[in-house]
């Protein structure tokens, strides 16, 4: 939501309104003796998500971030709230980027959705509109460190040992790779209302190829430019990885996956190619050198993380784009999707047919 769109604006704050009850989120906040007690509570919305919203809390000197659900809360939406609340508890003392929780709730009547609270990153995110801010606008050495700090978050969030953070549950490890192909088909068979080439391909493709070697860990599930922030200034420095709802316990290769599928090269359309400007960034090669020696994990197998991040982007986002078309959506964002997963199936299929991965 910016100044200079009014109209934006207006439907954001109409879609919005009602969603924190301020009086009900003070005597939550009382209740669990976060600061503030007893200053009134004010509530801005910041930005939304296909399927979440995040509101800035004010109360007295004291700021903090709300994150729930849409108004029409999805299916099993509720339960996420409370596993981003459990994997961001985990991370607690940990040297990966993320934003401190503060509380819980687990009773989604309070206010129509289970949330969680959480302290407010000073920060920037690459989604705020207008380009790249000063000094990472005009100094492409700065800009540079934007991409390697951008997978400095994954490689130590691949270090973390989720069973002493206690995680043990929180996902399936074993028979990850098993599982994929067959359970996000099964996920599109239930919203399907068009072929989408390539992924057929790429299902064979990657049932052929699992990887060599599999080492469980934390992985974030959607990791890219979207969802992270960065401190104000140069040097680039990663503040938070936010936006934790696919996150589990399963192979943190596949964030790198969902990192490189969409990342440009020197010979690519860097500068209108993609939802950030690449131009000064690093090459795939030393983003996939770069996350070997700070993961301390090998990247031979990279064209199966590609392909299976490909694949499994295009269903999900087939997933939102299904609720467009049949009217069910309250976030106008997914409306652009449609577009987006025909053309993920069929680069999916492409790197299938062309990988010289054994």
């Amino acid at each position: 939501m910016t100044a200079d769109d009014p109209v934006r604006a207006v439907d954001e704050a109409e879609r919005t309104r009602g969603l924190v009850d301020e009086a009900r989120l003070a005597a939550f906040m009382d209740d669990r003796g976060l600061p503030g007690t007893g200053e009134p509570v004010t509530a801005t919305f910041v930005t939304g998500g296909a399927s979440n919203e995040l509101f800035e809390i004010r109360r007295g000197d004291h700021r903090m971030a709300l994150r729930r659900p849409p108004r029409r809360v999805p299916e099993g939406r509720n339960e996420t709230m409370l596993r981003e609340h459990r994997v961001l508890t985990a991370l607690a003392d940990t040297d990966v980027p993320h934003a401190r929780v503060l509380a819980a709730c687990d009773d989604p009547e309070l206010m129509g959705g289970c949330f969680y609270l959480m302290e407010y990153v000073d920060g920037w995110s690459p989604m705020g509109g207008g380009g790249w801010p000063a000094p990472f606008d005009d100094d492409l050495e700065a800009r540079r460190g934007l991409g390697f700090q951008l997978v400095d978050g994954i490689a130590r969030l691949a270090r973390v040992d989720w069973r002493a953070k206690g995680l043990e549950g929180f996902g399936r490890p074993e028979g990850f790779h098993d599982r994929q192909v067959d359970r996000w088909m099964a996920h599109l068979e239930a919203v399907k209302f068009r072929d989408i080439p390539g992924l057929d391909e790429a299902a064979a493709w990657l049932r052929a190829h699992k990887p060599r070697r599999y080492e469980p860990g934390i992985m974030h599930g959607d990791y890219q430019f979207a969802n992270v922030m960065f401190r104000h200034g140069a040097p680039a420095r990663l503040a938070a990885i936010v936006d934790w709802e696919m996150a589990t316990v399963g192979d943190p290769l596949l964030d790198l996956g969902w990192v490189v599928q969409g990342w440009l090269d020197p010979d690519e359309d860097r500068a209108s190619g993609s939802y950030v400007d690449y131009t000064g960034m690093p090459t795939r090669a030393e983003v996939l050198e770069y996350y070997a020696e700070v993961s301390g994990r090998s990247v031979e197998d990279v064209d199966y993380y590609v392909v299976l991040a490909r694949f499994k982007l295009a269903v999900v986002l087939e997933a939102g784009y299904a609720r467009v078309v049949q009217g069910t959506a309250d976030n106008p964002k997914m409306a652009a999707f449609g577009d987006v997963v025909l053309s993920l199936g069929r680069r999916a299929g492409e790197l299938a047919a062309t990988s010289d991965l054994a």
